[in-house]
C-alpha cells in the first residue's frame, strides 16, 4: 500500500489519463492492448482508472505498443520531443493476428522516440499462410513495399502492389493485406490521423 504522500505525487504524472488518452486516440480496446502487452485488460482498466500504478517494466511494454518512450507519461507536453532518432537495435518486434490464432504481419515502429509525432511509420513482414482479415482505423494510410508482392484489398477493390510500389488511402474504409507467392513480402506503413 502507497503513503497519502506518495499516491499524491503520483496522481500529478496524471499516468492513467494519459494512457487512457493514448489508448482511445489509437481506438484499441481493452481486451485488444492487453493481447499487445500481456497484460489483462481489467489490469489496464485499473491503471487507467489510477487504482494502481505501473511498473516500469510494465509501463514500458504498454509505452512500445503505442510507439512512445517512457518519457510521454513523465514529461510536460511542451518538453516532449518531436524529433526522434530509432536505432535498429532499439525496435521491438510485435505479431499481428486480427483476431485469429495465425499472424498475419510482425511489425516494428520506426518512429517510437519522437513523442510528438504527426504520424506513425512501421516496417511490417507479412505472413504467407495468415488469410487476410479486414480492418479500418480513423485516418490514412500509406504502403510502400519493399521486397516480395501483396495485394491491398480496400473495401471491394483488390490491388496488386508489387516491389516498389506505393499505395495512399482511406484507412477508414475496411482494408486487408495478403502476401503473394513464396518470397518473403516487406513493406513501410504510414498512419495519419488516427
Amino acid at each position: 500500500m502507497l503513503s497519502p504522500v506518495l499516491s499524491h505525487r503520483l496522481r500529478e504524472y496524471a499516468v492513467g489519463p494519459k494512457l487512457r488518452a493514448l489508448r482511445l486516440r489509437k481506438k484499441i480496446g481493452l481486451v485488444e492492448l492487453g493481447r499487445h502487452t500481456g497484460l489483462s485488460a481489467a489490469m489496464i482498466s485499473k491503471l487507467e482508472r489510477g487504482i494502481l500504478y505501473p511498473t516500469l517494466p510494465t509501463l514500458l511494454r504498454i509505452a512500445l505498443v503505442f510507439g512512445v518512450g517512457l518519457d510521454h507519461f513523465f514529461t510536460a507536453a511542451a518538453a516532449r520531443k518531436s524529433v526522434g532518432i530509432v536505432r535498429r537495435a532499439e525496435r521491438t518486434r510485435f505479431a499481428e493476428r486480427l483476431g485469429g490464432r495465425d499472424v498475419a504481419w510482425e511489425f516494428e515502429c520506426l518512429d517510437f522516440t519522437a513523442t510528438e509525432r504527426k504520424l506513425n511509420a512501421y516496417w511490417v513482414k507479412f505472413s504467407p499462410a495468415a488469410r487476410p482479415r479486414s480492418h479500418e482505423h480513423a485516418g490514412a494510410e500509406f504502403i510502400h513495399v519493399l521486397k516480395g508482392m501483396l495485394t491491398l484489398k480496400l473495401g471491394t477493390e483488390a490491388h496488386a502492389l508489387d516491389e516498389g510500389d506505393s499505395m495512399y488511402f482511406d484507412a477508414s474504409q475496411p482494408h486487408s493485406y495478403a502476401r503473394v507467392g513464396a518470397r518473403s513480402c516487406e513493406a513501410i506503413v504510414v498512419t495519419a490521423g488516427a
